[in-house]
């Protein structure tokens, strides 16, 4: 079994679960917070980004070299699945609310990517080229 496709379902399983609960939603956004809308997708770009990881690492303990537009890609759709959920949950956010959040998992998937572009470019070797006189 391949660990990082499996930490990856397991976590992907309980964020959905998670977050089609009235009552978690109720915990992790009081109302009394005149910021709690903020501080909600806050959280989901964070478990986004969690998400978008592990799914670049599985992808990459698949054999996947390039895998920047299937993290924004995958974890976009995985967002969209839960505004589904939530839907059918009984969530009626409407329409602008539901792209926003499924924008919120395209840069949860970007910022899961990002991390692996700084330490690449961070090992490459120097361009040769004149020297500066």
């Amino acid at each position: 079994m391949r660990p990082w496709t499996i930490a990856l379902g397991i976590v992907a399983a309980v964020l959905y679960a998670l977050s089609i609960s009235n009552e978690f939603y109720h915990a992790t956004s009081p109302q009394w917070l005149s910021w709690h809308v903020a501080l909600r997708k806050t959280y989901s770009v964070i478990a986004f980004a969690l998400v978008g990881y592990l799914l670049r690492r599985a992808l990459r303990e698949g054999g996947a070299h390039r895998t920047a537009a299937a993290c924004i890609a995958g974890v976009a759709a995985y967002s969209a699945a839960i505004e589904v959920g939530q839907f059918l949950a009984g969530s009626r956010e409407g329409p602008l609310w539901n792209a926003f959040d499924v924008a919120c998992g395209a840069l949860g998937g970007a910022l899961a990517h990002a991390d692996s572009l700084r330490r690449r470019t961070a090992t490459r070797a120097p361009v040769p080229g004149p020297h500066p006189r």
